[in-house]
């Protein structure tokens, strides 16, 4: 049916409050309404997020990512023409050619309105947070450059206070050691070995007669290059080990190994050094029964080699034996025994320590770099034992290296995985992905008295299995593991539909934060982290403590039924109630975070169960959300705005708008607020 002629048809546009729109693939405007038109002008031709307003161009690029592939409903846009706002909710489908349809349906001027003057705050702040981010990153380049100065010279420092102690109890001639010691350690590198290992590889050559005979004035002066080159290359490897274990940098690579195979290697590792001028035997005794050990097994390798080999050097004839047996308070004890010339008591202590060696007849003769024994204790402490001496003159010298049968890392280690197995209801879970176990130790520390509970794993596999039984509040990602990365277990996270509105604070040091927020992170930072940084970053992302509870207090069934399915899968307990009595009582039990009050009650009004939580102390300060089908007198709407945090409307209530909410009315109410990515894609 038209009407009448004597009716101008436009006047019917100021009812219509729907518009249809076209998008090709690329998200550009084939095809408008009349309507579209006359509310956005002509622009066919133009990418739809062109009309968005400033800040929500992002918003629009996901609505026609998704509407390719699905129907979506209900989705919020804020389009403009020339610097008026309008705002809509669009559904949308995908159209042929990889295209999309959209309708969509005037908002409300009043929520329009405040739209957009929620978009003019976002845009003032989002130039704040420019300038704030402009500022923060000059002073984090500021304290990075503090921060290594002073890793500089807090490893100088170890170094000086090294030096002084040698000073306080050497002559002249150790002062002369330790400042050569200084200057080779500091000139020291990997490249040093290069043309050490070029100089063994070619004498070994020479002196092979299938190569052609030397003379045997020239095979003597090629075998002293030889053995030169074979003294710069050990005392090279024992100043960068040793170096390295001063300065803090030293690395442990646990594993599960038997004794018995580590003095089985050993054997045929050092049998083919002993010396054959001399009749020297090297005896391996083995234990009783397996014995198990859960350390650094190339390192504890590295000491008894040397203690060995020490032994070797010092004894002219007899043997030099080790063994094994275990120790009291589940320890592990390895004994390197020689036969040769002894060590007298009063110097004990010295051959400790570095570039020191004892004056006789065969130490001038085996002419030993004086870091081999200093090496061996500091790697036996760095496994968290003791090395120590037994000998006198010409008795031969027996040392004991005592150390845990698992070390102090690894029980640690096992502790925290046990603990992270049963989880506190008390606290919000963190998901902490990083191999190395001394970062993890510190992030336990740092969060364990700050109600959130750690959940470490060092592989995303070990990630993904915690994922199964447990959802986090929030993950600290390490993205440079041994022998992976997580980039791709990043991108899975944020493209997951279960796990997309995890929170993901990535700490690393390798300075990707372009690459890791195009992934989805939330936060980048390089390492080391401040415990009270971390601790506030947390808390801004996730909950701090318990789940929070929302009573519902609704009669009808289905309304109740539709809310619970709105912020299902979010971490919230969720209350019942099917009238306001009911309601009251359970909001005096239970006390919520967070109550939905519908307006409509058949026992009571909403006003009086409004007036009887005010007049409560175990209820007053409990947040209200109103959701209502009701229209609302301007009287009731501006009581209920007074004393609620938000009045929303049932039919057009949605789980952004939901969640939104939710964490607004918890904020307002100092209970801390769920950062939903959900919420943010809204």
């Amino acid at each position: 049916m038209s009407p009448p002629s004597s009716v101008d048809p436009r006047l019917f546009d100021d009812l219509s409050r729907e518009v249809s729109l076209l998008c090709d693939a690329a998200g550009v405007l084939t095809w408008m309404d009349a309507r579209a038109r006359a509310l956005l002008g002509e622009k066919v031709g133009s990418p739809l997020r062109a009309l968005a307003a400033l800040g929500t161009e992002e918003k629009v690029d996901r609505l026609l990512v998704q509407a390719r592939d699905e129907r979506v409903r209900g989705w919020e846009l804020i389009l403009c023409r020339g610097e008026v706002p309008t705002t809509f909710a669009f559904h949308a489908r995908p159209a042929e050619g990889h295209g999309v349809l959209l309708v969509g349906s005037l908002v409300p001027e009043d929520y329009g309105a405040a739209l957009t003057q929620v978009t003019s705050t976002l845009s003032e702040l989002a130039t704040l947070h420019r300038e704030a981010e402009g500022q923060r990153r000059e002073l984090k380049r500021r304290a990075d450059e503090l921060t290594r100065l002073n890793h500089e010279l807090e490893e100088s420092n170890r170094g000086m206070r090294s030096l002084h102690a040698a000073l306080d109890e050497k002559a002249e001639g150790l002062h002369r050691a330790a400042e050569i010691k200084s200057r080779v350690v500091a000139n020291v590198s990997h490249e040093f070995r290069t043309p050490l290992h070029s100089i063994l590889g070619l004498s070994k050559v020479l002196l092979n007669p299938i190569n052609g005979p030397l003379q045997p004035e020239q095979e003597k002066q090629v075998q002293f290059i030889r053995n030169s080159a074979e003294a710069l290359f050990e005392l090279v490897n024992d100043l960068l080990d040793l170096s390295k274990v001063e300065s803090g940098k030293a690395t442990l690579r646990h594993s599960r190994f038997v004794a018995h195979d580590l003095l089985s290697a050993l054997r045929g590792m050092m049998r083919p050094l002993m010396p054959p001028e001399r009749s020297v035997e090297l005896r391996v005794v083995e234990p009783p029964e397996p014995l198990e050990l859960e350390t650094d097994e190339t390192r504890l390798s590295q000491v008894l080699r040397n203690l060995v080999s020490n032994g070797m050097k010092f004894t002219e004839s007899g043997s030099v034996t080790v063994g094994v047996a275990p120790g009291p308070r589940d320890t592990v004890v390895f004994t390197v025994k020689d036969t040769g010339i002894g060590i007298a008591p009063e110097d004990h202590e010295r051959v400790f320590e570095e570039f020191t060696q004892l004056d006789g007849p065969l130490q001038r003769k085996v002419k030993g770099t004086g870091l081999g024994l200093p090496l061996a204790r500091r790697l036996t402490e760095l496994l968290g034992g003791t090395l120590t001496l037994q000998s006198a003159r010409g008795e031969g010298a027996t040392f004991t290296v005592t150390l845990p049968r698992v070390h102090a890392e690894v029980s640690e280690m096992t502790g925290m995985t046990e603990r992270s197995q049963h989880l506190d209801p008390g606290r919000a879970p963190v998901l902490v992905l990083e191999d190395d176990r001394q970062t993890l130790f510190l992030y336990e520390k740092y969060l364990a008295r700050s109600g959130f509970q750690v959940l470490p794993v060092r592989s995303t596999d070990e990630a993904r299995r915690v994922l199964q039984r447990v959802r986090p509040a929030a993950m600290v990602l390490d993205v440079m593991l041994e022998g992976e990365t997580s980039w791709s277990f990043l991108a899975e996270m944020k493209n997951g539909e279960s796990t997309r509105d995890i929170p993901i604070l990535v700490v690393t040091v390798t300075d990707r934060e372009q690459k890791a927020r195009a992934l989805g992170a939330d936060e980048f930072w390089l390492k080391p982290v401040d415990e009270s940084r971390l601790l506030k970053k947390l808390q801004e992302l996730a909950r701090s403590g318990p789940v929070e509870r929302i009573l519902i207090i609704d009669d009808d069934d289905v309304h109740r039924y539709l809310l619970k399915q709105l912020l299902k899968d979010l971490p919230y307990a969720l209350l019942e109630a099917a009238g306001g009595l009911e309601g009251l009582a359970l909001a005096r039990e239970q006390s919520p975070q967070l109550i939905f009050l519908d307006f409509v009650l058949p026992d009571i009004t909403a006003f009086d169960v409004l007036d009887d939580l005010k007049g409560d102390p175990r209820t007053r300060d409990i947040p209200v959300i109103l959701h209502t089908s009701h229209e609302l007198a301007e009287d009731e709407r501006a009581r209920l705005a007074n004393e609620t945090a938000s009045i929303l409307s049932k039919h057009t209530l949605s789980r952004e708008v939901a969640i939104s909410r939710i964490r607004d009315a918890l904020a307002k109410a100092g209970l801390g607020a769920y950062p939903s990515q959900e919420a943010r894609r809204g």
